[in-house]
């Protein structure tokens, strides 16, 4: 018989084990690509629900908003999970905000920041990340739309 302490080293372990050995397509990493304006910028999803949400409702081409540093625009019929609501992000964030179903773009300070950190004006579900430097979005600010794409 195996002691209670160990039984628990055991389900840890194999619980460590199958997630680590788990070969799915939601494992894989989801890239996109945002165009807005002459800007082009890859990013990469995570593996969460709504990531993957999103990944399927694209293509989309909308009309963009500007809310500081932030793009942000409607996609309707994304579920939100809410696996990773926070109010802090990082420029080069890609967040998806539930309750607007906006997705938003991070890509410097927004009117609630405090310091360097953009700060959404509600939580928002990180779903990605940019792939190099979000900043040069500042360049492309007056443009009307904005892109998104499966790479």
């Amino acid at each position: 018989m195996i002691s209670p302490n160990k039984q628990a080293k055991v389900r840890v372990l194999s619980g460590v084990y199958l997630i680590a050995n788990r070969n799915t397509m939601a494992d894989l990493p989801n890239k996109i690509r945002i165009t807005v304006g002459s800007v082009q910028l890859d990013a990469e999803l995570k593996s969460t629900k709504t990531a993957l949400e999103v990944y399927g409702a694209l293509p989309v081409e909308s009309p963009v908003n500007t809310w500081g540093e932030e793009f942000y625009f409607k996609l309707a019929g994304v579920k939100d999970h809410r696996e990773t609501a926070t109010s802090q992000v990082k420029v080069g964030d890609v967040a998806f905000w539930g309750a607007g179903q906006v997705l938003a773009i991070f890509f410097g300070r927004t009117p609630m920041s405090m310091g360097q950190d953009p700060v959404p004006a509600d939580r928002v579900n990180v779903i990605g990340r940019i792939l190099g430097d979000a900043s040069v979005l500042r360049r492309v600010m007056d443009a009307p739309t904005i892109r998104i794409e499966r790479v």
